[in-house]
């Protein structure tokens, strides 16, 4: 009986099993990235006290995943910091992902005003602090600016943590409302620096 082909030639037999490996193995990680979990390093001082540049964050796509298979929009939860791209990126602009913390929702009034930042729906129509919530964030007391957004369907009011002076681009600073469809996942858990290893509120 005749050997086959790729059994007479151990050599090209071996460089088609490595390609179909490294060939697995992208493929592999594009189904990761799109679907399971991204990393994403953090980049200037706009999440300051709660993140630093330089920190590692994995973001976990799973609950977009979900809701796109049920036909359904991911509507993150108040206080809950997401990863978006930025709906105002162009070719050339570094910041294509930007990450901030969830705080109004499609229909809320939210505004700025002697440094304070609140916001109002039917629930509290006399307006509550958003970061008087129990997220285990540490969100700046003072925000600058002066301004009355209420925010579109299908959209998010987000802000920095850092929110004194220009330290922050976000809805209250020229950014506007980010879409639902945007949204890249929630921050979940931080892998550097090693000495501040765990979740992210």
């Amino acid at each position: 009986m005749e050997a086959s082909f790729l059994t007479r030639h151990p050599g090209l037999r071996d460089a088609l099993g490595f390609v179909g490996f490294v060939v697995l193995v992208l493929v592999g990680t594009l189904f990761i990235n799109s679907f399971v979990f991204r990393s994403f390093n953090v980049v200037g001082q706009s999440m300051e006290n709660t993140l630093h540049t330089g920190d590692r964050l994995i973001i976990n796509r799973l609950p977009v995943t979900m809701a796109n298979i049920q036909n359904k929009s991911y509507v993150p939860e108040r206080g809950q910091i997401i990863v978006f791209k930025n709906p105002r990126f162009t070719m050339g602009n570094k910041d294509e992902f930007i990450i901030k913390r969830v705080i109004a929702f499609p229909g809320e009034k939210v505004t700025v005003r002697s440094g304070k930042l609140t916001v109002y729906n039917n629930a509290h129509p006399e307006g509550f602090n958003p970061d008087e919530l129990p997220s285990g964030g540490t969100p700046g007391s003072y925000s600058s600016g002066d301004s009355t957004l209420i925010v579109p369907d299908n959209e998010l009011y987000v802000a920095g943590d850092h929110r004194e002076g220009d330290y922050s681009w976000d809805s209250r600073s020229g950014l506007g409302t980010i879409p639902f469809y945007d949204i890249v996942g929630p921050a979940s858990f931080r892998i550097w620096p090693i000495n501040q290893l765990g979740g992210v509120k």
